[in-house]
């Protein structure tokens, strides 16, 4: 909880109260009427109906718009004479991508996330009904009605799962608070950077600059690319519990801690430490990695937030939220419900795309035998950017894991992995007259331990997806002479509609979004990343000068 009878608790509560009123712009949505009562003007009563709208709405918005500031900070990427080329086409690519999703077709990301909710509850709000429950049905009713993703998937066993096929259930957390106003944060989180969240128990001896820059330099190296940079980096240092401080960060990758005070007291008060912020920032740009495919902007921002701890313990933890920053605010006041707006204009950042250099291109047609193809990819260096014209075939988790018990078996492979580039993806549904709905690759990392025993049946010579690969890719690749390419991660919509021209499912229809489909494309970014030699684009980056 935010708000206990305590003094750091309380400036915490104090920074969303004043963040909710006076640092956001709010459409309203719906209004609240006058209570019957005339002895009960302290109380907001809200009428049935009201919080499932306000959060249906809020999940609605959010797969389809993003905050301008995060916007802008793209388009300054673009305009940093400093930045790569790479990453000036990454971010145009984003600011496209933002562009089409705005027409509330194709999301914004195909993994439209968990939907989790943050509410700080007044004591003088009435609701007569089960706040989570309403907050729920509003969810699934946007997943079930928009061209969403389902991602959940329900135990059915210890090793057995099935999706929920509704995206359900949400994480949904109500705190108590003082006064009478609601207070909503929705997020919508997916997997990519939800699993780069580190935590770590750690003790005071952590507590020296150069041990934590040291510390620092090694955790955020590690984030690497998986999960679509730029990002906005959340570090937060002590806490009273591991729930605690991992409760904070989560709350400070959406922005809502800003207005935290920069220096500590007696009291033991939570603050942000703008020098180390900085820190991060710079150690961010240093790693050379950039927005996915080398440069200087790994992160647009980052908050270093500093918590009380107990003597014997020091908990840290690190998150991230993604190039798709799906974050928005809502509140239930006496004035009526009320909803962030976000930015529904995003093409006033398409004049800041022109007159850059786009990086050079290399036309490949795919709809070849295989050993043309890779015999087109050899001699070009890591880092070339390819244009792939023709079929691919789309597995990912499950897919693979099914093809491999198969093969362990006694079965064959399936020959349109052997005949065809695998890309690693779970699209989003469908919209009518569409081929497809917002594809992007997922994090190929999850692929690694497949693709020795796969290369050894003649399959996934190729593989497309997104992030770095363990050494052990790099081997194979190097023995059976493939290679490992990189697309686009976060430019789901764009990808939708600018470069796949039809989409069948081929295999395990009853996986959902994570069935295997051949897709065709139609000149589709693809960086080479891992070549036959066993040479890696992301092990080669030169470091690079913090930004200025």
């Amino acid at each position: 909880m935010l708000c206990f009878r305590v003094t750091h608790n309380k400036s915490l509560q104090a920074v969303v109260n004043i963040k909710f009123e006076n640092q956001y712009n709010f459409r309203k949505l719906l209004d609240i009427p006058s209570p019957a009562d005339e002895g009960a003007e302290d109380m907001l009563v809200v009428p049935p109906g009201m919080i499932k709208a306000l959060a249906a709405q809020a999940f609605r918005d959010v797969s389809f718009y993003l905050r301008a500031s995060h916007l802008d900070g793209l388009a300054d990427v673009i305009k940093d004479p400093d930045s790569s080329e790479n990453e000036r086409y990454v971010c145009g690519a984003l600011i496209k991508n933002a562009v089409i999703a705005s027409d509330q077709v194709l999301p914004i990301c195909q993994d439209t996330g968990t939907a989790t909710v943050v509410a700080w509850k007044g004591e003088n709000v009435q609701t007569n009904i089960d706040d989570e429950e309403e907050i729920s049905r509003g969810i699934q009713e946007t997943y079930t009605n928009c061209h969403l993703r389902y991602s959940q998937m329900a135990p059915l066993s210890m090793f057995e799962e099935k999706n929920t096929g509704n995206n359900m259930p949400a994480q949904i957390d109500i705190n108590a608070t003082q006064g009478n106003g609601y207070h909503f944060l929705f997020i919508a989180k997916g997997a990519g950077s939800s699993n780069k969240t580190g935590f770590f128990q750690k003790t005071r001896a952590l507590l020296v600059p150069e041990r934590l820059e040291a510390f620092l330099r090694e955790k955020i190296g590690d984030i690497g690319a998986d999960a679509c940079p730029p990002y906005n980096i959340a570090v937060v240092i002590g806490g009273t519990s591991p729930e605690r401080n991992l409760k904070i960060q989560k709350l400070a990758t959406a922005g809502i801690l800003d207005g935290l005070p920069t220096t500590g007291d007696e009291s033991g008060r939570a603050f942000r430490a703008p020098s180390w912020e900085k820190k991060v920032l710079q150690i961010a740009s240093e790693t050379g990695i950039g927005a996915q495919f080398g440069g200087r902007h790994l992160a647009l921002a980052a908050r270093v937030i500093r918590l009380p701890r107990h003597g014997g313990s020091c908990p840290v933890s690190i998150g991230i939220s993604c190039s798709a920053h799906r974050n928005i605010i809502g509140k239930i006041n006496k004035r009526g419900v009320f909803l962030e707006e976000l930015d529904k204009n995003p093409s006033r950042l398409l004049p800041a795309l022109k007159g850059f250099k786009s990086p050079e291109t290399i036309s490949v047609d795919i709809d070849r035998p295989m050993e043309e193809i890779t015999n087109r990819l050899k001699g070009l260096p890591v880092g070339a950017l390819l244009l792939l014209n023709g079929p691919l075939i789309v597995a990912r988790d499950m897919a693979h894991a099914r093809i491999y018990k198969d093969i362990r078996s006694g079965k064959d492979m399936p020959s349109s992995m052997k005949q065809h580039p695998v890309c690693y993806a779970g699209p989003a549904k469908c919209p009518e007259g569409y081929p497809i709905g917002s594809f992007g690759p997922t994090t190929s990392q999850r692929m690694d331990g497949y693709v020795r025993p796969f290369m050894e049946y003649g399959a996934s010579l190729i593989s497309l997806g997104k992030g770095s690969r363990s050494p052990e890719v790099s081997k194979a690749c190097r023995e059976y002479g493939g290679f490992y390419l990189g697309t686009l991660g976060g430019a789901a919509a764009l990808i939708a509609r600018e470069h796949i021209t039809s989409c069948d499912t081929i295999a395990f229809p009853e996986f959902g979004m994570e069935a295997v489909y051949r897709i065709e494309v139609k000149n589709l970014p693809a960086f080479i990343l891992c070549n036959d030699k066993g040479e890696d684009f992301y092990r080669n980056l030169p470091a690079t000068s913090a930004p200025r």
